[in-house]
């Protein structure tokens, strides 16, 4: 019998559940029904974000996928909102350790750009946004992207306008002895990040906002190819918009941090793929 070849599809649904096995436990506790793993859920949730689908529209698909549902050990589809209860459950820390498992599968250098970009909240409704007090129609999302093959190594998720000099710390403190050169625009020229970042072992090369001649012989003397990277970040932002979609379904905010969380997720498999 004639062996078929892996899709990409189908080694992405195997590397996702080889990290959800890692991460988690095989059910959430001692009183689970056992129907469903944490892994299968995991995996299920991951791939409506790759496809970019309701969870209606991926469990649909899933009927004429026999070696996906092999693959994750599934007999039997779970309903729509067995999914939507599940990613409920699934707690951001959950998500964050699957993130972090995610860049080992990556090769990196250290060479790490930081950029935020603007996701719409496109199933806000301006009386849901009244009532609870929204006035951000976008959520902000900053990304810390190794250059090397573009593996997201965290991510910032705000629904203010935090200026990105206050989001940056954070993340650098999270992720001390990963950067080894931090890449960023004006936007994070601020000499607390830099003395942090040299803090934690990093290099800032950061432009900075030219108000005297000093300013400008500053940026002149950045070395142009190791800076030119940090274009990486954005290409990295387009390609989540591109093909995870835009915008986030979810309704609520803490939902919607998660769901941007599993796209950044879903990136660094199918970049390791």
């Amino acid at each position: 019998m004639e062996v078929l070849p892996k899709s990409r599809l189908l080694r992405f649904v195997e590397q996702a559940y080889h990290l959800a096995r890692r991460a988690v436990a095989r059910y959430s506790s001692k009183f689970s029904k056992r129907r469903y793993t944490l892994h299968q859920h995991i995996v299920l949730l991951c791939l409506k974000v790759r496809k970019n689908m309701t969870y209606r529209m991926l469990l649909d698909e899933l009927i004429e996928m026999p070696r996906i549902r092999r693959a994750i050990d599934l007999e039997e589809l779970p309903s729509p909102s067995t999914l939507y209860k599940a990613f409920n459950r699934l707690d951001m820390a959950v998500w964050r350790v699957l993130l972090n498992l995610s860049v080992v599968l990556l090769p990196t250098n250290g060479v790490v750009g930081i950029d935020a970009s603007g996701f719409d909240r496109s199933h806000a409704s301006k009386h849901y946004t009244k009532r609870t007090k929204l006035t951000i129609q976008q959520l902000k999302i900053t990304l810390l992207v190794d250059t090397m093959m573009n593996a997201i190594l965290d991510v910032h998720v705000t629904t203010t306008r935090k200026h990105d000099s206050k989001i940056a710390p954070s993340l650098i403190k999270r992720n001390t002895g990963e950067v080894a050169v931090l890449l960023g625009d004006k936007g994070y020229d601020d000499q607390k990040i830099r003395t942090l970042a040299r803090e934690t072992g990093a290099r800032p090369l950061i432009k900075h906002r030219e108000f005297s001649s000093l300013h400008r012989a500053w940026n002149a003397r950045l070395d142009d190819n190791l800076y030119g990277q940090r274009s990486q970040s954005e290409t990295v932002n387009s390609r989540i918009k591109r093909k995870y979609g835009a915008f986030v379904r979810s309704r609520y905010w803490w939902k919607q941090f998660r769901e941007l969380v599993v796209g950044c997720l879903t990136h660094n498999i199918d970049k390791a793929l």
